[in-house]
């Protein structure tokens, strides 16, 4: 490697050990994220409906069109 194997392998070396501890720290997270979200369905709440605009109270003008 030109003399510089000194250099490149211990990089590999950190690069490898960063690589398993992002993939330790995602495993371990994801079986987080596991438990918590059988909580949540096991505690009986269902989703939230999302907000409908309701159109009974809509204010003057709302739908002014240029004329």
């Amino acid at each position: 490697m030109g003399g510089y194997g000194a250099y490149i392998w211990p990089a590999y070396g950190v690069a490898a050990l960063v690589m398993l501890g992002l993939l330790a720290a995602s495993i371990r997270a994801s079986r987080v994220n596991t438990r918590v979200l059988a909580a949540l369905e096991s505690s009986g709440r269902g989703r939230r409906r999302a907000r409908t605009p309701n159109l009974e109270t809509k204010e003057p003008g709302d739908d002014a069109q240029a004329s």
